[in-house]
């Protein structure tokens, strides 16, 4: 019986690309590269399949600086095309060398084609400089609607779990000003993932704004939401409350130890110097932990 041969995997980095055997074993690799040299800067045009929509300048700079220092070590990734070469990977480098007023780059010269090219931007950005949650779901998306394959398809292909594709995918159907936070680190991930269960656009932009301003960790967030949909169901939302002077100290207070606990967190106003803070927990663990704060 033939031994059946695993589909090519990206997921253990470039240097599958290029052929390098890892473990000590012999792989079937994407591509081999032609040769090693060095090549004019201008005569590289820019993979039009990169991931990675922004770059930090002043990361940039210091990486330029660097390069001028100590030159380029790691040398960048490209294949023949018309007119001249276009970059696989390695585009922070290409960037930081103009900048260093580098004419010329080493490089290694590999024959891919156009789906090898675009799995080699995902593989470099995903892998190794940790593009945003958006970028990599955008990234993603490109390929799927390119090449017409499965999520697990493209999981196999870069070496990534198929959850993981799937759920990134899943932040697209964000509003795009949700996605703008996440784009730009003021919401993480996991913030991300609570929003993305709630079906209500308008709750999950209010949700990301109230989480941005209260600074509210992921377990905040989701205590808060908790509790929203607990007082909903109970007819006890904030605009049936018949508490005297709610005022936005009051909600300021209630996020600040919500975001303390990471508990659902209310503060019923009874009259004007009377009422209650009440703490509900869902597990023993939470238990102990409001024991342990107030013994402090």
């Amino acid at each position: 019986m033939l031994e059946k041969k695993n589909p090519p995997r990206l997921g253990r980095g470039l240097d599958a690309l290029l052929g390098i055997p890892t473990d000590g074993a012999s792989e079937i690799h994407h591509a081999t590269p032609e040769s090693s040299s060095r090549i004019a800067v201008d005569a590289i045009q820019l993979n039009p399949y990169q991931p990675r929509k922004t770059f930090d300048d002043d990361e940039l700079m210091q990486l330029a600086e660097s390069i001028r220092q100590h030159g380029i070590l790691n040398p960048l990734l490209v294949r023949r095309i018309d007119g001249g070469y276009q970059l696989i990977a390695g585009e922070r480098r290409l960037r930081a060398a103009r900048l260093a007023g580098l004419g010329e780059v080493p490089v290694h010269v590999c024959d891919m084609d156009e789906q090898q090219v675009l799995e080699a931007a995902l593989v470099e950005n995903i892998q190794r400089t940790d593009l945003n949650p958006i970028e990599k779901a955008l990234g993603f998306r490109d390929y799927l609607d390119k090449f017409h394959m499965t999520h697990e398809q493209l999981a196999q292909r870069i070496g990534v779990d198929r959850t993981t594709i799937t759920n990134l995918l899943g932040l697209l159907n964000l509003p795009p000003e949700v996605q703008d936070h996440v784009r730009t680190g003021a919401l993480s991930l996991g913030h991300a993932k609570v929003l993305k269960g709630l079906s209500d656009s308008a709750q999950q932009i209010a949700l990301a704004k109230q989480a941005i301003a209260n600074s509210l960790s992921v377990h905040a967030l989701e205590a808060l939401l908790k509790q929203q949909k607990e007082e909903r169901r109970s007819g006890r939302g904030k605009g049936a409350d018949s508490e005297p002077d709610r005022t936005a100290h009051v909600d300021a207070i209630e996020n600040e130890l919500r975001q303390k606990l990471a508990l659902r967190v209310s503060i019923k106003l009874k009259a004007k110097d009377k009422g209650q803070i009440i703490l509900q927990f869902d597990s023993n663990d939470d238990f102990e932990r409001i024991l342990e704060t107030l013994r402090r």
